[in-house]
């Protein structure tokens, strides 16, 4: 179990280091105004999306459902959990607004300002204080 523990809290760093620094690159990308600028981001939003962001949020999932198996009963029975999980369901949408960014971006049909995405990538650190208050501190 503590192996499988180890893995998940890795894979939940992998992604949020993901969802903190793609909505950076958005910032970036919205700012930027010259071709070759605008051709590195979409490559750099992209690999960071797919190679990187996609496969830890998948393995966050799959471990963290892994742990919960170990102990069903007291976590189907736990608000706490039931908090975290809503969540972790609203970052898995916001994921995958992000990616629907990429592909606007790629379109080159992005309608939105840097300002707009400086805010947009605040969402992912109040999920992550949330979230980390819910599972050490347990208040419900």
């Amino acid at each position: 179990m503590l192996w499988v523990k180890a893995f998940h809290i890795i894979a939940v760093i992998c992604w949020f280091a993901a969802l903190f620094y793609l909505p950076r690159l958005f910032v970036y990308h919205a700012m930027s105004e010259d071709e070759t600028s605008r051709e590195r981001f979409k490559i750099m939003e992209r690999k960071l999306y797919r190679g990187i962001s996609t496969p830890s949020m998948l393995a966050t999932i799959v471990l963290g459902f892994w742990l919960v198996s170990y102990n069903i009963d007291y976590y189907e029975a736990s608000a706490w959990f039931h908090a975290k999980l809503t969540l972790v369901a609203l970052l898995v949408i916001y994921h995958f607004i992000s990616g629907r960014m990429i592909r606007s971006f790629a379109a080159d049909a992005n309608t939105r300002s840097h300002v707009f995405y400086r805010w947009f990538n605040e969402v992912p650190v109040l999920m992550l204080i949330a979230i980390v208050i819910l599972v050490v501190v347990r208040p419900f």
